[in-house]
């Protein structure tokens, strides 16, 4: 796997496992900042490229025995050293400082009382500022040579420098939207203390990654399956500029796309000078899911057959040596335990990443360093069309994990039906812009209805819109309740077989975003 751009200036953030490194790396990319997550037990060669290190937070308590305890003498007082949360504490346990319980935990959003304003860390903070605090343990007694820059209330060492060197501490998230002027302390220490140039752009990233593509692939022949999406989309886009008409597409048709996508998708890349093959494979889809219902054997079974189609495509272009695809930065992140341990799995993830030996091709991957927002701002700069860049997110699977149970082309074809008129009803509303991902669940069940003067028993659909950033969490939407009536009503009244609609109001966590 290769890393582009590895003479970017950057900054480095060690995961301890918390639940808000990714806002961390966000947040820094924000500042046009290019910025790495390692995990704590895996540091990376430190060379002259990178300007500062920042230690995560942590679901470990630091007086825990088996709690992260890397050796940070590698960097110590060569480069800035910013420490949140757990790393704020580890930085006091671990040079004579104490830890303790604290008497209550302390949780969500306080203010600050003190701020030393003329300490770099702190400036242009304002005092009462707002930071938002999760931690169930605090620093009593700092280690010697340090002092306090920040308090609250209730927490008196809220952040800390070791006088003399650049090391600084804070026990609050300046990476969660909750810290009213978090990311001015990020900046101030990204770009006042580490001195980063703020050159991390779109546009630098286009022109960085098409010249290491055109160096990495010579005349070799690529081949992508594309989905549809933004992801696969931008990385075709960025090939096609690095070796033209050597990039084979495929976008693979398994029956379970919304309705008419197939078709409009192909139409849709007819205009980006993409060479896409679409290739119909209803057939055999729906046979590798014919009787099976649990939402596992249901991925494995579209992920294997998909696999199948695709090798059969690819082997009808001569000497193809890579496979590209449009793994994000997420994913990489995800595929690591941050503790060193096993990672736990909530769901299998289509990707053509699991690729039996046989294919034997190499794997080119040109986002694999990007957050999904910062592959639409790519994308803008590719100059890709707003519908297609606004697009909502789609389960590799599509509709088979929309559909609860066994999988039938009659199904498939009702939930269709129901998405169709809930997506078009968000778009002509004006606001389908403002939901992060939506789409409709045909339940397994189905209830009593009345239809003119008759008795039904008909199916179940539940409409889900949520409001998110990256998909790590999500809140469900407040859609007004004259539109729900509205697409409720033409949902009953157009589809045939389905005689009750539903809304799905719970957030992630504790749910998924998908239902399986």
């Amino acid at each position: 796997m290769i890393f582009y751009l590895c003479d970017m200036e950057k900054i480095l953030i060690f995961d301890f496992g918390s639940q808000y490194t990714q806002l961390i790396a966000r947040r820094v990319r924000e500042l046009n900042v290019y910025c790495e997550i390692h995990p704590f037990h895996k540091i990376p060669m430190i060379d002259e490229t990178v300007k500062g290190i920042i230690l995560s937070g942590s679901p470990f308590s630091v007086r825990d025995e088996n709690s992260p305890k890397p050796d940070l003498t590698l960097f110590r007082k060569k480069l800035p050293l910013l420490g949140i949360c757990y790393g704020a504490q580890y930085l006091a346990q671990s040079n004579g400082g104490e830890v303790l319980p604290s008497k209550i935990r302390e949780y969500g959003r306080a203010n600050l009382t003190y701020v030393e304003s003329s300490h770099p860390l702190m400036k242009n903070i304002p005092l009462k500022s707002q930071v938002w605090m999760s931690h169930g343990d605090t620093i009593k007694k700092l280690p010697e040579n340090t002092k306090i820059i920040a308090s609250t209330k209730d927490v008196e060492i809220a952040g800390y420098e070791f006088v003399g060197e650049k090391t600084y501490a804070i026990q609050f998230h300046p990476e969660v939207y909750h810290s009213t002027d978090g990311l001015q302390i990020l900046k101030n220490f990204i770009v006042d203390t580490c001195n980063c140039k703020q050159n991390w752009t779109p546009n630098s990233f286009v022109e960085s990654t098409v010249e290491n593509l055109k160096a990495q692939l010579g005349n070799d022949k690529v081949v992508l399956g594309l989905s549809g999406g933004v992801d696969s989309t931008v990385a075709a886009v960025l090939l096609n500029k690095a070796i033209g008409t050597n990039l084979y597409c495929i976008f693979v048709d398994n029956g379970l796309l919304r309705k008419n996508e197939f078709e409009n998708v192909l139409e849709q890349y007819k205009h980006l000078g993409l060479n896409v093959k679409g290739v119909n494979a209803k057939d055999k889809f729906y046979n590798s899911l014919d009787g099976l219902s649990d939402p596992e054997q249901k991925r494995k079974a579209i992920g294997k057959t998909f696999i199948e189609v695709f090798d059969e495509e690819s082997n009808r272009i001569s000497d193809v040596k890579w496979l590209a695809q449009g793994t994000i930065y997420p994913d990489v992140i995800e595929s690591v335990s941050a503790t060193g341990g096993p990672s736990s799995t909530i769901k299998s993830h289509h990707n053509v990443g699991g690729l039996p030996d046989y294919m034997k091709l190499k794997i080119v991957e040109p986002l694999r360093l990007l957050f999904k927002d910062e592959v639409r701002r790519v994308g803008k700069t590719l100059g890709l069309n707003d519908n297609l860049l606004g697009r909502h997110p789609f389960p590799g699977p599509g509709l088979a994990i929309r559909i609860l149970g066994d999988i039938t082309s009659e199904k498939v074809q009702i939930l269709q039906e129901v998405d169709y008129i809930f997506i078009e009803g968000l778009k002509k509303s004006n606001l389908y812009d403002k939901v992060w991902q939506a789409g409709a669940i045909l339940l397994p069940i189905q209830s009593v209805g009345v239809m003119g003067d008759e008795r039904t028993y008909e199916r179940v659909v539940a409409l889900r819109a949520v409001e998110s950033t990256d998909g790590m969490t999500a809140d469900w939407c407040h859609l007004p309740y004259e539109f729900l009536a509205k697409i409720s009503n033409e949902i009953i009244n157009k589809v045939k077989g389905v005689n009750r609609v539903v809304y799905d109001i719970s957030s992630k966590p504790p749910a998924t975003i998908e239902w399986e």
